[in-house]
């Protein structure tokens, strides 16, 4: 019988591709998804490379955290996060109402597939990177699926890793952990500095079965006593939502300081968050595998702690899921050309060179997590209304030619703690991925571009329906800004004419929105009567969904159970757009079964128009048609 011996190629000698691009998002969260697609929507060549082999990751089906944002879940009126977010958002609510994870990975992937100049390299490792400390040339992958090795080149990138891993590789500016009082002046910042973050969470999700279900707890699991869950309230998670803000209940506060007429409350069966470690270990990155392993642990035993440990309720709940990555909160954050502290965020600060907004709490959770016995394990520092993120923040004061997105921007410890939630670093990634884009078309470093193109970003920002404080449309080549505005009924405070106030959300007293009085069988209209003839190629239309309302996929029954189901009544759903002529229609272009909030109509040819006028046939169940914005290109 013969032997066959089979020589392993050298690293060298096995498949090495190399390309290059305008722009490389590397790590495929919710910040890097949006990064990679509002680059690619601008024209640039992007790539984004991905570790894993689903893109969302907190909110993935690895980890099934839902996003949190400046909204608070219901406590702040119409701040949701729109842009790529909210359709994704909207188009999962449409095709997964049921909240199914592995459909939700699904539409986030699709989406990334079918953008147009976006490649995907999923299943594919960064691990190496070419820096002078001054300017990335290039970055190694390594996909492993399919044994290959990819050598990059890109104009910009965007470190989206959460781990700033990039950067660090490249030589960026970085910090980790606590800063003294002294270095931004934050009065709750420790006099002292220190390497504490706040540490990993594995979620997990138990279901009623109806009937009595045992549990046998693993060798390998720890065993806790009621003495170890001070602080750590183990039944249902009870949340309270006033009327103007959100207060997230630790076990160590007072309920009862909470009127009942400005409250409302509901239980959560999955958790918890404080089943959480690493943030006081020496190195929370090189020591994530066995964080990880302990966290294990620590999910199974308290598990068996709320099953076996006492009357706590559960008899037949039965352990359904256990995420099986650690989901980190914190780890370096990349030092910008601007540091945003807790101060600018106590101050609802707007920024001039504003290209984002936030609003969750500073909430900073304990180093020591679970193992912290007897202490309160999060401090929530709650403050009314949003603050801006500028530009700064995004873009690294060492590495010329590197962006960042997520957790990992420019913030001090306490701020990081609001900036962190995927909502918030969603909207942040788009805004980065349109900058970057335009950096790379230009020519220019993304600190070049801000410098000499912030308010034509600022515009792009706002005409790719993310929401800037304080910033209004202004673009010239808005043929709607200037038009006449009429319509066949409105409401008082929501008339036609809001359709061009520059600002489509509400905000304050300001609805921003056109509103009919009703729908007639005709439907309801809006005529843009434009100041000349003009040639037209694109109609956006910006709908109202709800901007108070969640639409979040999560693992929490009552959380779901909070939503409204089904496509937001408030959408138009049935309308018709027409362009004319001397009162003459020269073109026609109908939407059936809408169910998203912004609309961009490419004409297949321009036209040369004198008006445009849209026809709202029905909505998705509102008595009143409604529109925020219409723009003309």
């Amino acid at each position: 019988m013969k032997n066959y011996v089979h020589e392993v190629p050298s690293c060298t000698e096995r498949e090495r591709v190399y390309r290059k691009y305008d722009v490389i998002v590397v790590g495929g969260g919710m910040s890097g998804l949006c990064a990679a697609m509002g680059s690619a929507r601008q024209g640039a060549k992007t790539a984004l490379v991905q570790d894993r082999s689903v893109f969302g990751g907190n909110a993935s089906s690895e980890m099934r955290m839902h996003i949190s944002g400046a909204s608070c879940h219901w406590g702040k009126k119409d701040a949701a996060e729109t842009g790529i977010l909210m359709e994704l958002q909207l188009e999962n609510k449409y095709l997964n109402d049921s909240y199914n994870y592995s459909i939700w990975d699904g539409v986030l992937w699709s989406a990334a597939k079918e953008c147009k100049n976006l490649d995907l390299y999923m299943n594919t490792t960064m691990n190496k990177v070419q820096s002078d400390g001054k300017q990335i040339q290039g970055i190694s992958c390594y996909q492993m699926t399919t044994e290959t090795t990819f050598e990059f080149e890109a104009h910009v990138f965007v470190d989206a890793t959460g781990n700033g891993t990039l950067g660090f590789f490249a030589g960026a500016e970085y910090k980790i952990g606590r800063e003294a009082s002294s270095e931004y002046n934050e009065k709750d910042a420790p006099q002292v500095a220190d390497g504490e973050t706040m540490g990993n969470t594995i979620y997990f999700v138990a279901e009623d079965v109806g009937h009595p279900v045992k549990f046998v707890k693993p060798d390998w699991a720890h065993t806790f006593s009621e003495e170890d869950f001070a602080y750590r309230y183990h039944g249902d998670i009870v949340v309270y939502h006033s009327a103007d803000d959100i207060v997230v209940l630790r076990p160590d506060e007072d309920y009862e300081q909470y009127s009942d007429e400005l409250v409302e409350k509901y239980d959560v069966k999955s958790g918890y968050w404080w089943i959480e470690l690493g943030g006081d270990w020496d190195d929370i990155i090189k020591q994530s595998e066995d964080i990880r392993y302990e966290l294990y642990r620590t999910v199974y035993g308290v598990w068996d702690h709320i099953k076996n440990g006492g009357d706590h309720g559960a008899e037949n709940y039965e352990l359904k899921w256990v995420g099986n990555m650690g989901a980190m909160r914190e780890s370096r954050r990349l030092i910008g050309n601007y540091v945003l502290t807790a101060n600018d965020i106590l101050a609802n600060r707007i920024f001039d060179d504003a290209v984002a907004y936030g609003g969750w709490p500073m909430d900073e959770h304990i180093a020591g997590g679970f193992w912290a016995k007897g202490q309160i394990p999060s401090k929530v520092r709650s403050f009314k209304g949003l603050y801006s993120i500028p530009y700064g923040c995004y873009c690294s004061k060492t590495i010329s030619n590197l962006m960042m997105a997520g957790r990992n921007i420019s913030a001090s410890k306490l701020a990081m703690g609001s900036t962190r939630v995927m909502g918030t670093c969603a909207i942040g990634g788009e805004a980065v991925g349109i900058a970057a884009a335009n950096a790379a078309l230009c020519g220019l470093t993304p600190e070049e571009y801000g410098k000499q193109h912030i308010k034509e970003l600022q515009q792009e920002l706002l005409k790719n329906d993310l929401y800037l404080i304080g910033c209004k449309n202004e673009d010239p080549a808005d043929k709607a800004r200037t038009a006449v505005i009429s319509a066949t009924s409105q409401r008082d405070g929501y008339e036609a004419q809001n359709i061009i106030s520059g600002v489509a959300r509400r905000e304050g007293v300001k609805s921003n929105l056109w509103c009919s009085a009703g729908m007639s069988p005709d439907g309801e209209q809006l005529t843009l009567t434009l100041s000349e003839q003009a040639s037209v190629s694109q109609i956006r239309l910006t709908f109202d969904p709800d901007l108070s309302e969640e639409r979040c996929i999560s693992v929490s029954k009552a959380f779901i159970e909070k939503q409204p189901k089904g496509i937001a009544n408030t959408l138009v759903k049935d309308y018709t757009v027409e362009l004319l002529t001397a009162d003459q229609v020269i073109a026609v272009h109908s939407v059936r079964e809408n169910r998203q909030r912004l609309n961009v109509i490419d004409l297949e040819n321009p036209v040369i128009a004198d008006t445009v006028r849209v026809t709202v046939h029905s909505t998705n169940g509102c008595a009143d048609a409604r529109i925020f914005e219409i723009r003309i290109y």
